[in-house]
């Protein structure tokens, strides 16, 4: 039996984390950059993304990192292109950003429904599709991980009047 290291091994593949600058995003990033891929983190803020990079380095991985706001579309299509440029290409995407917005349901303001939905399912679908078309698909090789919060398997707590 082979070692788990060597089971997990990914040398040689590049990886694209987003909500990679904190939390459970920077943990993946970690443990990708661990077993030896290449990895670029994403974010909307370049200097928690400069804090996640330093932290890394620390434990002797090389990230790099790209700015965005995955709820706007243009910088969806932005993320791929520099991803891919960075890296040559992404064999491992992990959706990883999104957002809450905590109110009563009868409350809750349709923008931030829109903010919410922007960035916790239509983003993950257009950069799955861009990372798709422009590298996985060409390369004949990728690996897309969807990551949810546990608070979506369970309905509000609010009592009903």
């Amino acid at each position: 039996m082979g070692s788990i290291k060597k089971a997990f091994d990914l040398t040689g593949k590049n990886a694209l984390v987003t909500g990679g600058s904190r939390g459970l995003g920077l943990q993946i990033a970690e443990a990708l950059g661990e077993q030896g891929a290449r990895v670029v983190i994403s974010s909307r803020k370049a200097p928690d993304l400069e804090k996640a990079q330093a932290h890394l380095a620390g434990l002797g991985i090389k990230a790099e990192w790209i700015a965005a706001d995955n709820a706007r579309d243009e910088d969806v299509k932005r993320l791929t292109d520099e991803a891919i440029k960075k890296l040559g290409r992404v064999d491992i995407l992990v959706n990883n950003a999104g957002a809450t917005w905590g109110a009563p349901t009868e409350d809750h303001p349709i923008e931030a429904w829109d903010k919410v939905m922007n960035l916790n399912i239509r983003s993950l679908f257009l950069l799955s599709q861009q990372i798709a078309k422009h590298s996985m698909i060409p390369n004949k090789y990728g690996r897309i991980i969807n990551l949810a919060s546990i608070a979506g398997l369970f309905g509000s707590s609010g009592v009903c009047r």
